[in-house]
């Protein structure tokens, strides 16, 4: 396949055109590597001068539910410390008599939990990271498990947990050392980041108790409640780092999660209920089964995709939440990024 790259730049030129993000970086890439990528619009509309570069550090949201929470989970899935089909409450003590228990991990990696819908994590809990943790894992269900596919940022927050009961160690710690350090990451973190890289951060949201917008710091307040590291969000990025994250994926080496957790993720788990889910990963919005293309979304205006059977990649990083928390602008010139990188 001949890569349209004028008609990516005109497509993202005109996102930064329209307001939809100052600016926007880009990646797509097989097995062997980047093949193409580029960066149009501004690092922050308040300083005109500097354009968004390809080493642009983003905080990428959601997308930590699969650079760190995915990624760790799948290494303990193939050590045999975890079962995606054991109720939780028959191996963590943390949950053993509380809703949770009946609860597998397969049901929170999919969706299907039954858990609230929301974080509502200072409101319900508090501000103290033990009795958030308390709440979070005793906390009554939404609806019976497997009855339904509904999002929430839960389902990762508990991995999380989940991930450091059976690890002994923290998040930000196994994602380093089991997934970011292997696979060559070096500047992938959980926030809040260091003076020496803020300056290439790009900011998103307007900090209302301080008038400036956040940079360097997770714009996911539950993140922030939470020191800067959970399951939801708090990971900052960039293009170089998530390549090769993606790239493994195609081909994968022994040096973090391997071929049968991608291969058991990027399926249908979720049977006659929809919308349809694999492993975290869900089908690519327009795209049939038999294309294979699965993608996941930070709500700061990241993107990653991946297909296994076109042994393709990409990544769309944008700080849309610069501008606006409105889906719709964006959500139209991902699904044309992705059409014109997967067509």
């Amino acid at each position: 396949m001949t890569l349209d790259i004028p008609r990516i730049e005109q497509l993202l030129q005109d996102g930064v055109r329209d307001r939809v993000y100052p600016g926007a970086v880009w990646a797509v890439g097989n097995t062997s590597g980047t093949t193409a990528s580029g960066a149009v619009g501004l690092l922050d509309p308040a300083r005109p001068d500097e354009p968004m570069r390809l080493d642009t550090v983003f905080d990428i949201a959601s997308l930590t539910k699969i650079v760190a929470v995915w990624a760790v989970i799948g290494t303990l899935v193939e050590e045999g410390k975890l079962q995606l089909h054991t109720p939780l409450g028959t191996f963590w003590p943390e949950v053993t008599g509380h809703p949770l228990a009946q609860v597998t991990t397969h049901d929170l990696l999919t969706h299907t939990a039954g858990l609230p819908l929301r974080a509502n994590l200072k409101n319900l809990y508090g501000t103290d990271p033990q009795d958030i943790r308390d709440g979070v894992l005793h906390e009554t269900l939404h609806r019976e498990p497997s009855q339904a596919v509904e999002y929430t940022d839960r389902a990762a927050l508990i991995l999380g947990y989940l991930a450091e009961y059976l690890a002994g160690q923290p998040l930000d710690h196994l994602a380093a050392t089991r997934i970011w350090g292997p696979l060559g990451m070096t500047e992938t973190r959980f926030g809040p980041l260091p003076a020496a890289t803020i300056a290439r951060c790009a900011p998103t949201e307007l900090d209302e108790e301080t008038g400036t917008h956040l940079k360097g710091t997770a714009h996911d307040f539950s993140a922030r409640l939470l020191g800067g590291t959970c399951g939801i969000a708090g990971t900052f990025s960039t293009l170089a780092d998530l390549g090769p994250f993606l790239r493994h994926m195609l081909a994968p080496a022994q040096l973090a999660f391997g071929p049968g957790w991608i291969a058991e993720s990027l399926r249908i788990r979720t049977g006659e209920l929809t919308p349809p889910r694999g492993l975290f990963w869900h089908p690519a919005s327009g795209t049939g089964l038999g294309e294979d293309v699965w993608v996941h979304y930070g709500f700061t205006g990241t993107g990653m995709w991946i297909s296994p059977k076109q042994q393709r990649w990409a990544a769309l990083l944008t700080n849309k939440l610069y501008f606006t928390r409105d889906r719709e602008p964006l959500t139209g010139i991902r699904n044309s990024f992705r059409c014109t990188t997967f067509p």
